[in-house]
Protein backbone atom coordinates (compact mmCIF):
# COMPACT_ATOMS: atom_id res chain seq x y z
CA UNK A 1 0.00 0.00 0.00
CA UNK A 2 2.02 3.18 -1.03
CA UNK A 3 0.62 5.76 1.70
CA UNK A 4 -0.13 3.56 4.54
CA UNK A 5 2.40 0.76 5.71
CA UNK A 6 0.37 -2.26 6.64
CA UNK A 7 -1.29 -3.23 10.35
CA UNK A 8 -1.17 -6.64 12.25
CA UNK A 9 -4.70 -7.02 10.85
CA UNK A 10 -4.01 -6.41 7.36
CA UNK A 11 -1.19 -8.87 8.08
CA UNK A 12 -3.19 -11.46 9.13
CA UNK A 13 -5.71 -10.97 6.32
CA UNK A 14 -2.89 -11.40 3.62
CA UNK A 15 -1.54 -14.54 5.57
CA UNK A 16 -4.84 -15.77 5.53
CA UNK A 17 -6.05 -15.48 1.93
CA UNK A 18 -2.49 -17.23 0.86
CA UNK A 19 -3.42 -20.21 2.78
CA UNK A 20 -7.08 -20.34 1.39
CA UNK A 21 -7.87 -17.72 -1.07
CA UNK A 22 -11.77 -19.33 -1.20
CA UNK A 23 -12.71 -19.24 2.14
CA UNK A 24 -15.93 -17.07 2.83
CA UNK A 25 -15.59 -13.24 4.14
CA UNK A 26 -17.17 -15.06 7.28
CA UNK A 27 -14.92 -17.55 7.90
CA UNK A 28 -11.70 -14.58 6.80
CA UNK A 29 -13.42 -12.14 9.43
CA UNK A 30 -13.92 -14.81 12.27
CA UNK A 31 -9.77 -15.72 11.65
CA UNK A 32 -8.54 -12.19 12.08
CA UNK A 33 -11.02 -10.78 14.53
CA UNK A 34 -13.09 -8.54 13.16
CA UNK A 35 -16.91 -8.31 12.03
CA UNK A 36 -17.34 -9.20 8.27
CA UNK A 37 -17.79 -5.52 7.43
CA UNK A 38 -14.59 -4.19 8.68
CA UNK A 39 -12.48 -7.55 7.08
CA UNK A 40 -14.39 -6.63 3.64
CA UNK A 41 -13.39 -2.85 3.64
CA UNK A 42 -9.53 -4.24 4.39
CA UNK A 43 -9.84 -6.51 2.23
CA UNK A 44 -10.70 -4.55 -1.07
CA UNK A 45 -8.43 -1.93 0.33
CA UNK A 46 -5.48 -4.40 -0.25
CA UNK A 47 -6.93 -5.68 -3.46
CA UNK A 48 -7.37 -1.45 -4.63
CA UNK A 49 -3.70 -0.93 -3.50
CA UNK A 50 -2.55 -3.74 -5.61
CA UNK A 51 -1.57 -5.87 -2.50
CA UNK A 52 -3.49 -8.31 -3.20
CA UNK A 53 -2.76 -8.64 -7.12
CA UNK A 54 -5.01 -11.84 -8.18
CA UNK A 55 -6.55 -14.71 -6.77
CA UNK A 56 -5.95 -18.02 -8.72
CA UNK A 57 -6.08 -21.72 -8.10
CA UNK A 58 -2.83 -23.65 -7.71
CA UNK A 59 -2.15 -26.55 -10.29
CA UNK A 60 -0.38 -29.68 -9.01
CA UNK A 61 1.76 -29.31 -12.11
CA UNK A 62 2.74 -33.57 -12.09
CA UNK A 63 -1.36 -34.56 -11.86
CA UNK A 64 -1.51 -32.29 -15.55
CA UNK A 65 1.21 -33.85 -17.10
CA UNK A 66 3.94 -31.37 -16.68
CA UNK A 67 6.60 -33.19 -14.26
CA UNK A 68 9.60 -31.68 -15.64
CA UNK A 69 10.96 -28.68 -14.16
CA UNK A 70 14.13 -26.84 -16.14
CA UNK A 71 16.23 -23.94 -14.89
CA UNK A 72 18.09 -22.38 -17.72
CA UNK A 73 20.18 -19.24 -17.40
CA UNK A 74 20.72 -17.30 -20.38
CA UNK A 75 23.84 -15.09 -21.37
CA UNK A 76 22.92 -12.49 -24.11
CA UNK A 77 25.48 -11.48 -26.33
CA UNK A 78 24.67 -7.96 -25.01
CA UNK A 79 23.42 -6.16 -22.07
CA UNK A 80 22.07 -3.39 -23.67
CA UNK A 81 18.28 -2.00 -22.91
CA UNK A 82 17.14 -2.82 -26.49
CA UNK A 83 18.64 -6.31 -25.52
CA UNK A 84 17.18 -6.65 -22.37
CA UNK A 85 13.63 -5.90 -23.34
CA UNK A 86 13.31 -7.73 -26.34
CA UNK A 87 14.42 -10.65 -24.47
CA UNK A 88 12.10 -10.14 -21.88
CA UNK A 89 9.24 -9.85 -24.30
CA UNK A 90 9.66 -13.21 -26.70
CA UNK A 91 9.64 -15.03 -22.46
CA UNK A 92 6.66 -13.69 -22.14
CA UNK A 93 4.75 -15.18 -24.83
CA UNK A 94 5.87 -18.98 -24.22
CA UNK A 95 3.58 -20.91 -21.70
CA UNK A 96 6.50 -23.26 -20.30
CA UNK A 97 7.95 -20.34 -19.03
CA UNK A 98 6.43 -19.96 -15.48
CA UNK A 99 9.26 -17.83 -14.17
CA UNK A 100 11.90 -15.13 -15.64
CA UNK A 101 14.21 -13.31 -13.87
CA UNK A 102 16.89 -11.22 -14.50
CA UNK A 103 19.87 -11.76 -12.93
CA UNK A 104 23.40 -10.04 -11.35
CA UNK A 105 26.50 -12.41 -12.20
CA UNK A 106 27.70 -14.71 -14.79
CA UNK A 107 24.20 -15.32 -16.34
CA UNK A 108 21.68 -12.32 -17.50
CA UNK A 109 18.38 -14.55 -17.06
CA UNK A 110 17.63 -17.42 -14.97
CA UNK A 111 14.23 -19.30 -16.61
CA UNK A 112 11.66 -22.05 -14.79
CA UNK A 113 10.37 -23.80 -17.30
CA UNK A 114 7.92 -26.56 -17.08
CA UNK A 115 7.38 -29.93 -19.42
CA UNK A 116 6.26 -33.35 -20.30
CA UNK A 117 9.45 -34.64 -20.99
CA UNK A 118 12.93 -34.47 -21.92
CA UNK A 119 11.63 -34.57 -25.57
CA UNK A 120 9.33 -31.69 -24.56
CA UNK A 121 12.53 -30.05 -23.18
CA UNK A 122 14.39 -30.59 -26.45
CA UNK A 123 11.19 -29.05 -28.48
CA UNK A 124 11.06 -26.05 -26.69
CA UNK A 125 15.08 -25.45 -26.65
CA UNK A 126 14.95 -25.84 -30.59
CA UNK A 127 11.83 -23.96 -31.79
CA UNK A 128 11.67 -21.20 -29.21
CA UNK A 129 15.24 -20.30 -27.14
CA UNK A 130 17.48 -20.94 -29.67
CA UNK A 131 15.75 -19.12 -32.37
CA UNK A 132 16.29 -15.64 -30.42
CA UNK A 133 18.66 -13.77 -31.47
CA UNK A 134 21.10 -12.12 -29.16
CA UNK A 135 21.89 -15.29 -26.80
CA UNK A 136 25.46 -16.16 -26.17
CA UNK A 137 24.84 -19.40 -24.13
CA UNK A 138 21.84 -21.42 -22.67
CA UNK A 139 22.62 -23.97 -19.82
CA UNK A 140 19.57 -26.36 -19.08
CA UNK A 141 19.61 -27.71 -15.26
CA UNK A 142 17.42 -30.09 -14.37
CA UNK A 143 15.18 -30.64 -10.80
CA UNK A 144 15.51 -33.96 -9.81
CA UNK A 145 13.19 -33.56 -6.39
CA UNK A 146 11.27 -30.62 -5.78
CA UNK A 147 12.29 -29.79 -1.77
CA UNK A 148 9.89 -26.49 -1.02
CA UNK A 149 7.17 -25.02 -3.19
CA UNK A 150 5.29 -22.06 -2.32
CA UNK A 151 3.85 -19.03 -3.38
CA UNK A 152 2.43 -17.55 0.52
CA UNK A 153 5.32 -14.71 1.36
CA UNK A 154 6.22 -14.45 5.43
CA UNK A 155 4.16 -11.79 6.02
CA UNK A 156 2.79 -12.71 9.60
Amino acid sequence: MPHRSLDSIDRKILATLQRDGRMSLADLAQQVGLSPSPCLRRVRMLEEAGVIARYVAMVDQQAVGLPVSVFVSIKLESQREEALTKFGKSIERWPEVLECYLMTGPRDYLLRVVVADLAAYERFLKQKLTRLTGIASIESSFALEQVKYTNSLPIE
